[in-house]
């Protein structure tokens, strides 16, 4: 199923970062949980690690995101998940601007559990190591219950996240990322074709932030964390069917037997009326031939003058 999250505060956090806390819980719902206290929890810490890795063992969640702020780092979202009840990898994200969800007030939102699509713009998310992680972690974070199909209409917005390169005083710093969220209705094609077109309304949340620091998983335990359960396929039963109020329904194939000639034990009733039935029909055999022998003895004794007996 879709894997929870569990959304806390830091030692500090701001109205800023509570609201983008609220609003993430917005988005995610029904897979979120909010923690109103605040924590004294330092996330890049040993400590802080372990209190975490207990929270989130203790609410059933694999994914966390703790919202701070202080001078050193301000408005700062640390995003992160576990493996095995362990830290796997831990992002920490400077949010720059924020626009929260009451900013779009009077605006079509998303529909409660609605799966996003989700676009990822710029080559360095293919290029930059962190970026390719980050990718991985936000996919997980907002993509919801995991689905073979999806209907057209159970899709109502999609999540753009860009990528662009940052200079300061002539020299690169780390990537800027854009979060623009939109809200999709799906109406028909005016050019007359048969894929509906989407309209698109910002709907937010949207947010700008850099990357601060990382702690990634090493490539054993990713690989292991990546490592998918080898699932038994249930073998297909032949002749054998579920119909639509969960019965069974099996077919049996046999050999042609000849019933014909073969008899049952019978009961003692049907066994008295076969009895008397035999003995009605001999009776009745006897009376005809009784009654054709004196036809006989008639006529031989119209044609001769005398009855087949005195002979």
């Amino acid at each position: 199923g879709a894997k929870s999250a569990l959304l806390l505060k830091g030692i500090r956090c701001s109205d800023s970062m509570s609201t983008v806390l609220k609003d993430m819980r917005s988005v995610q719902s029904p897979h979120a949980k909010l923690l109103s206290k605040n924590n004294q929890i330092i996330p890049f810490d040993d400590t802080g690690q372990q209190s975490l890795e207990f929270l989130t063992t203790k609410n059933d969640a694999t994914l966390f995101a703790l919202a701070s702020h202080n001078k050193k780092r301000p408005n700062n979202l640390v995003m992160g998940r576990t493996f095995d009840r362990r830290i796997l990898d831990m992002v920490e994200l400077g949010v720059l601007q924020y626009r929260s969800l009451t900013d779009f007030g009077g605006l079509p939102k998303k529909r409660l559990g609605s799966k996003p699509m989700m676009q990822f713009v710029g080559d360095l998310w293919s290029s930059d190591i962190n970026l390719k992680r980050l990718q991985n972690l936000l996919i997980d974070f907002y993509r919801g219950d995991p689905v073979e199909s999806l209907i057209l209409s159970g899709l109502d917005h999609v999540m753009v996240f860009t990528a662009a390169e940052s200079t300061m005083g002539g020299q690169e710093t780390k990537p800027l990322i854009h979060q623009r969220t939109y809200y999709m209705k799906l109406k028909k094609d005016p050019n007359g074709g048969k894929a509906p077109v989407p309209y698109l309304t910002p709907s937010g949340p949207d947010m700008d932030f850099k990357i601060r620091r990382t702690q990634f998983a090493s490539p054993d335990l990713w690989k292991l964390a990546m490592k998918q359960p080898v699932v038994g396929k249930a073998k297909k039963k032949k002749n054998q069917t579920t119909n639509i109020f969960g019965e069974t329904i099996g077919r049996l194939h046999l050999e042609r037997q000849d019933i014909d000639n073969r008899s049952g034990k019978k009961s003692k009733a049907l066994r008295l009326a076969e009895k008397i039935e035999k003995a009605e029909e001999n009776a009745a055999v006897e009376s005809e031939l009784g009654r054709e022998k004196d036809e006989m003895s008639n006529e031989f004794k119209q044609a001769y003058g005398f009855a087949p007996d005195n002979m």
